[in-house]
């Protein structure tokens, strides 16, 4: 019995472990949307066994990250401009009431904890050299999540606030896709102000201007990112024309 429980404890550990490096390569766009992750080549790259990878596949697939076809196996899941406007609508319906709902909970110490992650934010968009290294890109997205959840954290609703941090990093994956194949350190630092701004308004306790920031922030990401993305409404609009209908 106790054989087998450390078994299943072992298992269990490799499947977290694989779980966090399958997502991690997904968000940082290691891995690219609409790849096949075979469960062997996976095995190779990680040094996992199948049955932890299959567990972990599985957990990112009702994640949304990763999707299964029937008799082909798994797939990153794809992306489009569809798919990223309904995200940012979405991340706009729920943040902006989150973040209402954080600051009628103001205090000193919550304050005094978004300068300090706002400061750490901007000094490592000044910090992101040329040629964009990958440890200074993923120290930049921990403190880019940190801010934008502690924006929101006093909402006193845990599951509007997993939602919001599941849809944050959904957000991840299409700007770390945008940051691979189009690198704009214009971007990075033009964000550094907007997310200054915020700030000054949440600091003012000014809800109104703290949520139409936050809006004109997200929005503004989207605008920069419609190059980048494939929008598939727009070759099927072609072929409609083509066809006649």
């Amino acid at each position: 019995m106790t054989g087998d429980g450390s078994e299943q404890q072992e298992v269990k550990n490799l499947s977290e472990q694989a779980y966090d490096l399958l997502r991690n390569d997904i968000l940082t766009a290691e891995l690219f949307p609409t790849d096949k992750l075979q469960v062997d080549v996976l095995s190779d790259r990680y040094g996992i066994g199948s049955v932890p990878l299959r567990e972990a596949l599985n957990r990112l697939s009702s994640e949304g990250l990763v999707e299964r076809r029937s008799h082909r196996g798994f797939f990153v899941t794809a992306i489009s401009m569809a798919k990223l406007e309904e995200l940012v609508k979405t991340r706009v319906w729920v943040e902006t009431l989150a973040l209402r709902e954080s600051m009628q909970h103001v205090d000193d110490a919550w304050e005094e904890a978004l300068v300090l992650s706002c400061h750490r934010l901007v000094r490592t968009h000044r910090r992101l050299p040329e040629e964009h290294g990958r440890e200074l890109s993923e120290e930049w997205e921990r403190r880019h999540k940190e801010f934008h959840t502690l924006l929101l954290s006093r909402c006193q609703s845990e599951l509007l606030l997993n939602f919001c941090t599941t849809l944050m990093d959904q957000a991840v994956r299409y700007r770390n896709l945008s940051m691979n194949t189009n690198p704009s350190r214009a971007r990075r630092e033009g964000g550094a102000a907007e997310h200054q701004a915020i700030l000054d308004a949440v600091l003012e306790r000014d809800p109104d201007l703290a949520i139409s920031l936050l809006t004109e922030h997200y929005n503004m990401t989207l605008e920069t990112l419609r190059d980048v993305i494939p929008d598939d409404r727009d070759e099927a609009d072609g072929r409609a024309v083509k066809s006649g209908t």
